[in-house]
């Protein structure tokens, strides 16, 4: 890829992720990173695409570093305590890859973008889709349920952990998932 293409994206996905996509226009990215608005529509025909870009690059970034952090999982429970663990290093800054946490940025980009057809929308929910994905082909036995209560429970402590900084939220959805035959 392209190094300015790359740093435009770079760019772009950090200033989104922290200040929401909606407060940046296209000459903040610019003045960030000094690249000329020329060059910027040479690989991105929107601000649009360029949203889609960072959505892509995110997803890619995350579903990386979750299916690194599952990968050593023998059975239900670790993958339970993997995902949980995982989160809970996430929320507290530990992981490089994800950089500081500031909620799910494919939440936070859906809660912008009100249309559910729309591309972004869309994209945000294939997102979602490939991690359910993930953490399936991980389970040992994956019904639908079992499934369910464990996304619905990491989608339940992403938010808690943002909105209300408690980040004691994954430690408690392990001990709820624990109680159920897995």
């Amino acid at each position: 890829m392209n190094d300015k293409r790359q740093i435009l994206l770079n760019t772009a996905l950090e200033l989104f992720y922290n200040k929401g996509i909606n407060s940046i226009g296209i000459n903040e990215i610019l003045n960030v990173s000094g690249i000329a608005k020329k060059t910027l529509y040479n690989y991105f025909d929107s601000k649009e695409t360029l949203i889609l870009a960072a959505l892509e690059q995110r997803n890619s970034i995350f579903t990386t570093w979750l299916d690194k952090r599952l990968a050593d999982s023998k059975g239900n429970n670790e993958v339970v305590e993997n995902l949980f663990n995982a989160l809970a290093d996430w929320f507290s800054g530990s992981t490089e890859e994800l950089g500081d946490f500031r909620g799910c940025f494919f939440i936070n980009t859906s809660a912008e973008f009100r249309d559910q057809d729309s591309k972004i929308s869309k994209y945000c929910q294939y997102h979602k889709q490939q991690v359910r994905e993930l953490i399936g082909a991980y389970l040992s036995n994956p019904h639908p349920e079992l499934l369910d209560a464990i996304c619905l429970l990491k989608e339940g402590a992403i938010t808690t952990a943002y909105v209300d900084n408690d980040f004691s939220a994954p430690k408690k959805c392990i001990s709820v998932l624990q109680q159920l035959k897995m």
